[in-house]
């Protein structure tokens, strides 16, 4: 299907879908029997009492019901874990060139390499921060995370995410969102790959409020995409692998677990393309707190305070007077990751390149590298300053995002990354 027929608009809108006509029932949710000879299964993302307004489930009409598998057994992928405590977290600021792209052949579940992460997802609290570098389609094996939901950031090469509730493609300057047990298996229609996952335990991604904003700006819930269903009816030796309680299962399969025939509800796999989003800033002077570029919040039990926000350093224009305009120097009570998919960051001169990643922990200094301030404090500022070839995010979270061991000694760390303020003169002439 192209993109204009296989994709429903709207964020956390009720959406009925179905891939054969006459499969959704009508006026209720669980008949006796299910056209077609279906069976009607309730997916939940949210507990049943939660309040209407963030309540998420969709019911799927299924050819066999999820149950149906063989028995699970540990599954070994020694990159891809949730161990926080491998070692002492330092104050350090952490930078990290591209993972490198995999020589052996690696698909997507293979490819996951953890960075760092905060909480426990038997507790449904905290994040994991992977990345990915694969080369592979995923071959007779489908894959589901009980543990959150996965926030999936392609760099290099497009993304096919075949889900039980449809088809999405996702693009390097697109995202996905893929619900906390859903399951699905990737694509890589341009060969080898490269990106950025965040694994979110706690409660579901929304959008953030607006607040004196108004009613638009930032992102926009109609540019928000959601497949309509489409199924698979085939019988084969296949894998499923889940991830539980933070590591990897894997159980025997007879059929493709893509079997849904039409499904109705909100919760759901969808995608957003952060080329839409609209950037608001100061037309005045200074700049307004980097929350201003959050894309999706995921709130925490404190008002005002996120598990973890996700935020994009998109195109832009700045025009501020009198005004450093770059990123200034800063220390946060929360912890940022960062990343880089397209161009370059204003903030850096040099050494953060697309692919790549950097870490600043609760309470550690960061800002413009030497060459950015020089350049920035002599810039003529009766001219705008146009930002036009970068997109950057960060995966922003309440709690220290401590680095896995294989983080802190991986070749592609960049052990000279605190150089890059070395050069910041002292410029105080008392009077």
């Amino acid at each position: 299907m192209d993109n204009a027929s296989a994709y429903m608009t709207g964020f956390g809108n009720e959406f009925a879908t179905e891939a054969v006509p006459g499969t959704l029932p009508v006026g209720q949710n669980s008949p006796q029997r299910v056209a077609h000879g279906l069976y009607a299964e309730q997916l939940s993302g949210t507990a049943f009492t939660a309040p209407r307004g963030h309540n998420r489930r969709s019911w799927l009409y299924r050819i066999r019901p999820a149950a149906v598998h063989g028995s699970f057994s540990a599954l070994e992928q020694p990159r891809l874990h949730n161990r926080f405590d491998e070692i002492a977290v330092s104050p350090d600021q952490l930078r990290w060139s591209p993972l490198p792209l995999p020589e052996a052949v690696v698909d997507f579940v293979d490819g996951l390499y953890t960075m760092a992460g905060n909480g426990a997802p038997s507790a449904h609290a905290g994040v994991a921060i992977h990345l990915y570098a694969a080369n592979a389609s995923m071959q007779g094996r489908f894959f589901y995370d009980a543990d959150g939901e996965l926030l999936i950031v392609p760099q290099q090469g497009r993304l096919v995410l075949r889900t039980e509730l449809g088809v999405l493609e996702v693009e390097p300057q697109q995202i996905a969102v893929v619900p906390r047990g859903v399951r699905f298996r990737v694509e890589l229609p341009d060969g080898p790959s490269r990106g950025y996952v965040c694994e979110n335990f706690a409660g579901l991604l929304r959008l953030p409020e607006l607040g004196p904003i108004g009613a638009n700006g930032l992102a926009n819930p109609r540019d928000f995409e959601t497949p309509h269903a489409a199924y698979e009816d085939v019988e084969g030796d296949f894998e499923l692998v889940a991830k539980f309680n933070g590591r990897l299962w894997r159980a025997d399969i007879g059929h493709s677990p893509l079997d849904v025939v039409g499904w109705h509800g909100n919760y759901a796999p969808y995608r957003y393309d952060l080329r839409r989003f609209n950037a608001i800033g100061s037309i005045s002077f200074d700049h307004p707190d980097p929350s201003i570029f959050t894309v999706l919040t995921a709130p925490s039990e404190i008002p005002g305070t996120a598990n973890m926000d996700f935020a994009i350093f998109p195109p832009r224009w700045l025009v501020a007077q009198h005004t450093f305009r770059p990123p200034w120097f800063h220390r946060n009570v929360a912890s940022e990751f960062m990343g880089l998919v397209h161009g370059a960051y204003d903030a850096k001169a040099e050494g953060f390149v697309p692919g790549g990643a950097s870490l600043h922990n609760c309470m550690s200094g960061h800002g413009p590298d030497a060459a950015t301030f020089d350049k920035a404090s002599s810039a003529d500022l009766s001219r705008p300053d146009v930002i036009a070839d970068t997109m950057a995010f960060m995966f922003e979270t309440r709690a220290v995002l401590c680095p896995t061991r294989q983080a802190e000694e991986a070749p592609h760390r960049q052990r000279d990354y605190q150089q890059c303020w070395a050069g910041l003169r002292r410029n105080f002439r008392a009077p």
